[in-house]
């Protein structure tokens, strides 16, 4: 369904991506592991035209970009099909619960505003929010915020949502809200790439896994044969100070 080719992506002198590709299937969980600054956060945004990489071909179905030279058009049509999930939740803090979710399907997307409220009040009551519609940012906890931030990508029905480190910006006891949430998304067949350090959904959710560093993919791979028996050293090496209980990556 998606797939990204060649990607590079330079900061001034800091070349961040290196010729990455990467193929997502309709159901797929992609799960992007990698140490900080392997890259993984800005393939992301290179996927959504959220940063626009120097070198590449996003193919979407029978679309097919030239990111470098993409139109507004067709930038238009990957955002369209796609919806990101911020690490720290990008809400609008002057706008309730409700007002954040159909802010993008009324300006974005022009549907009615009744429309919009109704299709904004079941994305929230499938992230378990429906008591909050009311409610502004600042009265939520920062899981209850991230659930907003899930509503608010699932509302516009997306091909695939990006998730950019979802729980990396919560206290540990508000992780697991998030991770539920997403966990059940995954079973409902929703396509998902995501960033994230949590370990424990990436083995249990996700059915592909694509190891990260230095701006190119060391190793993917199924969950099992990636944190079971990683090829490559840097793999293990990795594997070794995230889950040190491990013997298979010493």
């Amino acid at each position: 369904m998606l797939e990204i080719k060649n990607i590079h992506k330079a900061f001034h002198d800091n070349e961040v991506l290196k010729g990455v590709s990467i193929k997502v299937d309709k159901g797929d969980v992609v799960v992007i592991l990698g140490p900080s600054g392997s890259g993984k956060t800005t393939l992301l945004r290179c996927i959504n035209f959220l940063e626009r990489a120097d070198q590449g071909e996003i193919i979407f179905d029978n679309l097919q970009v030239n990111i470098p030279s993409a139109s507004a058009g067709d930038i238009s049509k990957i955002r369209k099909r796609t919806a990101f999930v911020f690490q720290n939740y990008n809400l609008f803090n002057n706008k309730t619960v409700l007002e954040n979710v159909t802010e993008g399907l009324i300006i974005a997307r022009k549907i009615p505003k009744n429309e919009a409220i109704e299709i904004a009040k079941q994305s929230l009551k499938k992230v378990g929010l429906s008591d909050r519609y009311d409610f502004y940012p600042s009265k939520l906890s920062g899981g209850q915020q991230q659930r907003v931030g899930i509503a608010r990508a699932i509302a516009v029905n997306p091909d695939v949502i990006l998730f950019d480190e979802p729980t990396s910006a919560l206290d540990p006891e508000l992780i697991g809200e998030v991770l539920d949430v997403m966990k059940q998304l995954a079973k409902e067949g929703a396509t998902m790439v995501v960033v994230t350090h949590e370990m424990s959904f990436a083995q249990e959710v996700a059915n592909h896994i694509v190891f990260m560093d230095g701006g190119v993919i060391v190793e993917q791979g199924p969950p099992k044969e990636i944190f079971t028996w990683p090829s490559e050293e840097r793999t293990r090496q990795f594997l070794y100070r995230i889950l040190p209980d491990r013997d298979y990556v010493i």
